[in-house]
C-alpha cells in the first residue's frame, strides 16, 4: 500500500491526497510536518533531504516534491486517465504544472505569509501590494486560458493539472484580499466543486 508523510493540512501533501481519490488509490497518512512530527530528523532527511512534505513511499520506491509525486502516481496508475502518454497532450499538461510550481507560487508568497499565516516579519506594505498585484495578475493568465477552454485547464476533460490548480485557486479565493472579477475561474471553480476528492482535500476550509 502506497505511505504518504505528510500532514492532511498541507496543500503539497492535498495535492498527493487528492490524486489517490480520483484514481481510486488507496493509502495509509502519517502526520509530519510543523505541530506533528519533524522532518529535521535524520531518519525523514534521509527520504527527503528538503525536510519538506509530502514524501510518497511506494513499497521500497520514495519520492518526494508533490508535483513529480502526482505524475508518478497518474503515469504508474492512471492508465492515461489524468496523464496521457501522448507526448503533446502530456506536454501542455506539465506546462501548466510546472507553471503552478514557479511562476503562480512565487506571486503568492508573501500576500499569504502576511494575510493567512499573519508572520509579523511579513509587514512590508509595499512589499504585500506587490504581492498581491503579482498573483491577481497570474490568476488573470489562468483566467484567460479557462476562457479559451471554457471547462477545465487544457480542455475539455479533467487532467492532472486541474490538481493543483484547482488547489491554488481555492487558496486565493480563502484569501483575505481584494479579488479580481474572473468568472472563468469562478466557473472553473463550481465545476472543481462537483468532484468528491475536491471537496475532501481542496474546498474543505482550509486555505
Amino acid at each position: 500500500m502506497l505511505k504518504i508523510l505528510g500532514k492532511a493540512s498541507s496543500i503539497n501533501v492535498r495535492k498527493v491526497l487528492w490524486a489517490c481519490d480520483e484514481l481510486g488509490l488507496p493509502f495509509e497518512r502519517e502526520d509530519w510536518g510543523s505541530g506533528f512530527r519533524a522532518t529535521d530528523t535524520a531518519d525523514y532527511l534521509a527520504l527527503n533531504p528538503n525536510a519538506m512534505v509530502p514524501v510518497l513511499c511506494d513499497g521500497d520506491f520514495v519520492l518526494w516534491e508533490s508535483n513529480a509525486i502526482i505524475r508518478y502516481l497518474a503515469a504508474a496508475y492512471g492508465d492515461g486517465r489524468l496523464l496521457p502518454v501522448a507526448p503533446r497532450e502530456r506536454a501542455r499538461i506539465e506546462q501548466w504544472m510546472d507553471w503552478q510550481a514557479t511562476e503562480l507560487n512565487n506571486s503568492w508568497r508573501y500576500a499569504f505569509v502576511a494575510l493567512v499565516r499573519k508572520n509579523p516579519d511579513y509587514s512590508d506594505a509595499a512589499a504585500l501590494a506587490a504581492s498581491v498585484a503579482s498573483w491577481t495578475r497570474h490568476i488573470g493568465i489562468l483566467e484567460q486560458q479557462l476562457a479559451t477552454t471554457g471547462a477545465y485547464v487544457t480542455g475539455n476533460s479533467f487532467s492532472l493539472a486541474d490538481i493543483p490548480l484547482g488547489l491554488s485557486v481555492n487558496r486565493w479565493l480563502m484569501t483575505p484580499l481584494q479579488h479580481a472579477h474572473y468568472p472563468a475561474v469562478a466557473a472553473y471553480f463550481d465545476r472543481l466543486s462537483q468532484r468528491p476528492g475536491f471537496l475532501r482535500h481542496g474546498r474543505n476550509g482550509l486555505p
